[in-house]
């Protein structure tokens, strides 16, 4: 990094150009509204399946949450580091940089095929991972089946995303959503036609849920490639031609910037997934309280989510037209619309407890009552730790488009692992709150990230600190 210009300058400052803002608050809604819509869309999608499987009983929906939570592992590594391209297509396109752009999607799918393989070799071993970390034996049978045909949902996920990161950097993020949308509901008619055997299709239960989540998946991917390959502006770009030309130099490229980002996420997912396996020792109705718990919460960080991918590619165009002035301007934009909109999730998450933890079961059964009263009180502590969520998220986003990623992910291990995780499993264990002390340690880990990374981008904002080269040739 290098500084533009070395006179420190508060970012407070930007705001005696007011029009400027406002612009900037216009720019930022437009590519950020239909980001968030998709993002809403795909946690729909999991949010069905994981209803349907509610219906399943308690064993089946924490076995299916045991296998969700090995398969996000694995989905969050290859989507942090195809997450690159969306920062190197926005600063190319900000420099009118075509040809890098649509070598950036190219590498980017060569990047997609070198990650997904080795995981879809691990995830058969499902079962033996969580005997080792000790879970519930009674919930390793339903972990096993679920994962057989969830895990083909993954390489067409990852190349999905690289698809969206390209139309998103055109600043065109729409038709990656109404296709998103659409699989809403052919989601939803697949899993209950084939988890409960409607329709005339066969009662396939946890295998069913997940061969419908693959075929979606594969639906919306090559609908989205036939769309871009079809119509202007993304035809011009061609991007699946001389897909087999390799680019060595882009393809480190997205390593070498997306290694970071995925280490961050997986700092953030493997606090959380790491706390699953540790509520696993509590006994099933924990886990399935804990999934149906994170469910809210999940939904809402969404919208801070898509902020944060509208923040990386704003602050990435201005990267690429060398304007540190509207780069940090996005950054801050994105921060203060996400910090009023999870104020506004965190009254919500507090009216609605119950209603909502009720949708996930079956009060007919007899583990029901137990599985309700848990999920409430932990929706009860998520409403305290979704502002700290969206902070730390966007902050993230913001720095993502300035190439700045090692550092987030230095902060990502001390919040999430030395902090929080440290923070829960001492209350968990050593004071005898189990689930409870876990959730509180989300909150102190949250917190911390969300106060790190926005000091550091509140510092490089007052050096205007930018990349050497917004999109190397």
């Amino acid at each position: 990094m290098v500084p533009q210009n070395t006179a420190p300058r508060s970012s407070l400052a930007f705001l005696q150009d007011a029009p400027l803002w406002r612009r900037e608050f216009r720019a930022m809604t437009r590519l950020a509204t239909p980001i968030v819509l998709t993002q809403l869309a795909w946690v729909a999608m999991m949010t069905t399946d994981t209803a349907m499987i509610g219906h399943l009983g308690a064993g089946a929906l924490a076995g299916a949450t045991l296998s969700l939570m090995v398969f996000f592992l694995a989905y969050i590594a290859c989507f942090g580091v195809v997450m690159a391209t969306a920062a190197l297509a926005s600063q190319a396109y900000g420099v009118r940089q075509p040809r890098q752009v649509r070598r950036i999607v190219r590498q980017g799918w060569w990047v997609t095929i070198v990650l997904t393989t080795p995981c879809l070799i691990l995830f058969g071993f499902t079962g033996d991972i969580l005997a080792l970390f000790g879970q519930p034996p009674e919930t390793l049978p339903h972990a096993t089946a679920y994962m057989s045909t969830l895990m083909w949902s993954l390489p067409p996920a990852i190349a999905f995303t690289v698809l969206r990161n390209f139309v998103s950097a055109l600043g065109r993020p729409t038709p990656a959503l109404w296709i998103m949308m659409a699989g809403v509901p052919l989601n939803a008619a697949l899993d209950y036609g084939l988890i409960f055997g409607n329709f005339g299709l066969p009662r396939l239960e946890l295998a069913g849920a997940g061969i419908a989540t693959s075929i979606i998946n594969a639906a919306i991917f090559f609908s989205l490639l036939v769309f871009v390959l079809l119509r202007r502006p993304f035809s011009r770009y061609a991007i699946i031609g001389r897909f087999w030309r390799a680019d060595w130099g882009q393809f480190c490229q997205i390593f070498r910037i997306g290694l970071p980002i995925a280490g961050t996420s997986l700092m953030e997912a493997g606090f959380f997934i790491g706390a699953v396996f540790i509520i696993g020792r509590f006994g099933s109705e924990a886990i399935a309280a804990h999934m149906i718990a994170m469910q809210l919460p999940h939904i809402t960080f969404m919208v801070p989510m898509g902020l944060s991918q509208a923040a990386t590619v704003r602050v990435g165009h201005a990267v690429g037209r060398r304007d540190s002035a509207s780069a940090y301007r996005a950054g801050w934009v994105a921060l203060a619309v996400t910090v009023c909109f999870m104020l506004l999730m965190t009254i919500v998450v507090l009216s609605i407890p119950e209603f909502f933890a009720a949708l996930f079961l079956d009060a007919t059964r007899p583990d029901s009552a137990a599985v309700l009263s848990l999920a409430v009180s932990f929706l009860f502590l998520a409403a305290f730790f979704q502002i700290a969520d969206g902070i730390q998220v966007v902050m993230a986003g913001a720095l993502r488009g300035l190439n700045d990623t090692f550092v987030p992910m230095a902060i990502a291990a001390v919040s999430y692992w030395a902090i929080g995780l440290g923070t829960g499993i001492r209350l968990a264990f050593g004071a005898g709150m189990q689930g409870t002390g876990l959730w509180l340690g989300f909150i102190a880990g949250l917190s911390c990230a969300a106060i790190l990374l926005a000091w550091r981008l509140h510092s490089f904002s007052r050096r205007r600190y930018m990349p050497e080269t917004a999109a190397p040739v």
